[in-house]
């Protein structure tokens, strides 16, 4: 009996394990279509596999616009982008940055990244949770470099080179979602409650509101 309670725990695990990230597929490709009358997989309706073309799995990337308050541009390259990644569960994304551009600190729920700098000088770095006491894990990027950030964790990258900088982030969802955190805390819809923000920050009404207006 201890072996079954052993296995049945083994095989909760290793279920769970498995569906931590986009399920895997059931066929060659699934080409997202936004019609509504194809088989629905993995958020997205498939095209009708005699139909799907090359095209379906092409885009091109032009470099970001960085003219804006941070300095950088994020460009996605997700299932949106190519729907030929739907049920693939990869993504990229191009970003690139002016300098002192910054890409802030943001998560993404569905994915864990990997980034390699292209080119230029990054400070890169993300926060553990609070089971690990918030630690913050940072490192000066240069062309070449690789880094991690796990699933789910805030990080950020910092142009602090001298020019331009490129990265390329590997994403490990075709739908990786993204929150930045600054947005999400001052520009809400609706609003979070001023006596939430003031409480969480030990601040008063006129510090949140004067970051809001800033977003």
């Amino acid at each position: 009996m201890k072996v079954v309670y052993f296995l049945v725990a083994f095989l909760a695990l290793a279920s769970s394990s498995a569906f931590a990230y986009d399920p895997s597929p059931l066929q060659d490709f699934c080409v997202a279509v936004t019609e509504t009358n194809g088989v629905f997989v993995n958020g997205k309706f498939c095209k009708n596999p005699k139909l799907v073309k090359a095209e379906d799995f092409f885009n091109h990337i032009d470099p970001g616009n960085t003219l804006n308050k941070l300095g950088s541009k994020v460009t996605p390259v997700a299932v949106t982008e190519i729907p030929g990644l739907n049920t693939l569960g990869i993504s990229l994304a191009r970003i690139d940055f002016a300098p002192k551009g910054l890409n802030p600190p943001h998560t993404h729920p569905r994915a864990t990244e990997i980034l390699i700098v292209v080119e230029g000088t990054l400070f890169v770095g993300f926060v553990a949770s609070n089971q690990n006491n918030n630690t913050l894990f940072t490192k000066v990027l240069n062309k070449g470099d690789v880094f991690v950030f796990p699933i789910g964790l805030i990080h950020f990258q910092l142009n602090v080179g001298n020019g331009n900088a490129i990265a390329i982030a590997g994403l490990s969802s075709q739908n990786p979602g993204v929150i930045t955190i600054a947005n999400a805390l001052f520009r809400s819809t609706p609003l979070i409650s001023l006596q939430v923000l003031t409480k969480a920050f030990q601040v008063n009404n006129s510090v949140i509101e004067y970051l809001e207006k800033q977003f």
